[in-house]
């Protein structure tokens, strides 16, 4: 993945739209397309890596991998790896992570209301 050059104009125009509307800071974490149903099936229970591929088999690999790690370093879900062969691998929503959950469950039934 190409490093974000931090002094860009972009970023600097990020910065402020996050500051003048705190949507704008949320869909930075979590916007895409991926992400808010990563963290709707994580919301039950934490998940393997096959786990989440067999809940989305829409998602490409490496999109599931790089959301993965997106929402890793931002905060919202947590990656425990055991020290085993093969290895376990478990991700499970951080508690920011457990914070946005009625958000992607307001998005839930505003679908279901709205089909």
């Amino acid at each position: 993945m190409t490093a974000i050059k931090e002094t860009s104009t972009i970023q600097e125009n990020k910065k402020i739209a996050a500051e003048l509307c705190p949507v704008t800071f949320t869909m930075d974490k979590i916007g895409g397309y991926w992400k808010p149903i990563i963290i709707y099936h994580l919301s039950t229970d934490c998940k393997r890596y096959s786990e989440l591929k067999k809940c989305i088999p829409a998602i490409t690999e490496k999109m599931l991998i790089q959301s993965l790690k997106q929402l890793e370093a931002d905060g919202l879900i947590l990656r425990e790896a055991k020290p085993v062969v093969p290895p376990f691998v478990t991700y499970r929503l951080s508690p920011a992570g457990v914070g946005l959950f009625p958000v992607i469950q307001a998005m839930a039934n505003w679908a279901l209301e709205n089909q």
